[in-house]
């Protein structure tokens, strides 16, 4: 089993390489690694944020770990050329269209959440995004109006067997779940999102044993800081979901914790935190691996189809909690590698 592993910028190699000492205290046999370049780091040594041979490594791995991009000395590059595109490729080029998300406290970070003890700690949904649409991917550029003012435009996007696809996604994880989906959209103003209805509803039909609601996306924002224990599974649209999950991020206590995976029909992934590269904090110890490590425990569930690796990992890190290990965005002082310790030291 080969896994290609992305480290990116800023923080992304000192939490990829925490993860990766995790995976291999696991002990998995033929678990081998391949690491390439990509996003600003890519730039810098080849001149472009996914080279050819990194996108190759990508096809070929049985799944992918991913740290993160995004490098300020890169922001005035054209946007073919930004860290940022590193990612938009991958997704495009391998078909990665299905990102699962999940939110959930740890008891023993409740306190850390931005929101009331009580409100946070029923917090455990899972938001299935759809990646390979919407504005990221639609028409864009630049252009001037009739009377020379400058105009930028983005189109949004979806046909419906977009739809239908990331709908089904959403359905067969509710139905894994608690049995209950909701889907975000803004139909209400945009043709795009009623579209995005239509087809849910239509493919609602094959899963009588799973309840629909439906939510505009700023109620949707707004009822998970009010009452986030009502949702179990969120599916929703590229843009709005990238939104949502950051914002989940703070509700159960940092944007550091949050794992995720994007998936092709084969299954084949892309796993990452949620955050991006906070280049104010790299090279410095500071930044929080847990979310990295956890996004390896999804690669081992859902690529490798490794679930007992995949709880002892997830456990490890309930443990490594519990006994109070916590970074600075957690309100501790423990470095990258010492939490990374903190694991390996309940890996049981």
């Amino acid at each position: 089993m080969l896994i290609a592993l992305f480290p990116g910028d800023g923080i992304g190699p000192e939490i990829v390489a925490q993860a990766r000492r995790v995976l291999d205290a696991l002990g998995i046999d033929g678990l081998t690694y391949e690491e390439g370049l990509v996003g600003g780091a890519a730039y810098k040594a080849v001149g472009h944020p996914l080279p050819p041979e990194t996108l190759d490594l990508a096809k070929r791995a049985d799944a992918i770990l991913f740290g993160a991009v995004g490098d300020p000395d890169c922001d005035s590059l054209e946007r073919h050329l930004r860290p940022e595109q590193a990612i938009l490729g991958l997704r495009k080029a391998m078909g990665l269209f299905s990102n699962l998300r999940p939110a959930k406290v740890f008891p023993e970070l409740a306190d850390a959440s931005a929101l009331k003890k009580e409100v946070a700690s029923a917090i455990d949904l899972l938001i299935v995004r759809e990646t390979n649409g919407d504005v990221y991917f639609g028409e864009k550029g630049m252009r001037k109006t009739a009377d020379g003012l400058r105009e930028g435009y983005d189109i949004m996007s979806y046909n419906e067997e977009q739809v239908r696809k990331i709908a089904h996604q959403g359905f067969h994880a509710a139905r894994a779940r608690r049995g209950k989906l909701c889907s975000v959209d803004k139909a209400n103003v945009l043709e795009t999102s009623q579209l995005w209805r239509d087809v849910v509803i239509e493919v609602s039909a094959e899963y009588p044993d799973v309840a629909l609601s439906h939510m505009y996306v700023d109620n949707a924002a707004m009822q998970l800081v009010r009452d986030p224990g009502q949702f179990d599974v969120i599916v929703t649209g590229n843009m709005f979901g990238d939104i949502l999950s950051d914002q989940a991020s703070m509700c159960v206590g940092s944007i550091g914790m949050l794992a995720s995976a994007t998936l092709n029909d084969s299954n084949q992934g892309l796993y990452e935190p949620i955050h991006g590269s906070a280049p104010d904090i790299a090279g410095q110890g500071k930044a929080n691996p847990l979310a990295t490590v956890l996004s390896a425990a999804m690669m081992l569930r859902y690529s490798l189809a490794m679930p007992e690796q995949a709880d002892r990992i997830e456990a490890a890190v309930a443990r490594a909690l519990a006994g109070g290990a916590r970074s600075p965005d957690l309100g501790g002082t423990m470095s990258t590698v010492e939490m990374g310790d903190a694991v390996l030291a309940t890996l049981n």
